[in-house]
């Protein structure tokens, strides 16, 4: 279904190209694939594929340049690139999305079929079998506080594969009046938001009576020593540096932390 479907990885890593390549050649794609973004730009003007798989960090032309490149090119501006990289960081994201990038791909959470779903969504091909999920969460509620739209769409599919039901507030007044009338086992705090930052979140909520006892796990760029004593301090079951840690390992620890709790 796939055979007239062009997909070019551009990617300096051997074995990951070549699992994709193999991935994609498995599911009837014409796959290419370049070890650097100057090689990629002209693949991409030869053969003109549907979809792009670009890596951020390589050798000669690094993604942003090929970002760039693309939009300033007519014929190349609105094939469709799905980033794979070894950050996840908040400032990174922003940056690839202004460039044009339609979806993001971590490596540390990396999987060929997770590859091949984001491809389906972006080509409007058929949906291939979803990727078993381990179903910890038992659709126990957890309320995602993040400013950033991309960061809580990456989180919330990360944990709703768990099995976890996932509330989502953009910023602390919204979490707030999320908490008047849900009840989440736990909520996954950012600390940098604009107008009410995640320490008054938390000040509040653990002040009243009805939220105190939620379990919080802080996710924010934010690692300085005192900030992480201010957070537990105010009751933050735990404190994750986002630069430090993958969605994988943040969810790994909130299964840790829920089961420990007796909530899963």
């Amino acid at each position: 279904m796939n055979k007239d479907k062009k997909i070019l990885i551009i990617e300096d890593e051997q074995i990951l190209g070549d699992i994709l390549l193999n991935k994609l050649y498995e599911e009837g794609y014409s796959g290419f694939w370049e070890l650097n973004g100057e090689d990629g730009l002209r693949k991409m003007r030869e053969v003109k594929p549907d979809l792009v798989l670009l890596d951020l960090v390589m050798p000669k032309k690094d993604g942003y340049e090929v970002l760039e490149e693309m939009r300033a090119d007519t014929e190349l501006k609105h094939i469709p690139v799905i980033i794979i990289s070894n950050s996840g960081q908040p400032v990174e994201i922003e940056r690839i999305l202004s460039l044009g990038a339609k979806d993001y791909i971590v490596k540390a959470q990396f999987s060929p079929d997770e590859v091949l779903e984001k491809i389906h969504k972006h080509l409007g091909d058929a949906t291939p079998q979803p990727v078993p999920a381990t179903k910890n969460g038992k659709g126990v509620k957890i309320l995602i506080v993040e400013d950033d739209p991309f960061l809580i769409s990456l989180a919330a599919g990360r944990l709703e594969k768990e099995g976890y039901t996932v509330l989502v507030a953009s910023d602390g007044p919204q979490a707030l009046k999320t908490l008047e009338t849900e009840q989440p086992a736990l909520i996954l705090l950012d600390i940098i938001m604009p107008g009410m930052n995640g320490f008054e979140v938390l000040r509040t909520m653990k002040a009243n009576p009805k939220t105190k006892d939620i379990s919080v796990v802080v996710f924010s760029n934010l690692g300085q020593e005192h900030e992480i004593e201010e957070g537990k301090r105010l009751g933050a079951d735990d404190f994750l540096v986002k630069a430090k840690f993958t969605l994988k390992e943040v969810v790994d620890k909130i299964n840790a932390l829920l089961k420990k709790k007796g909530k899963i």
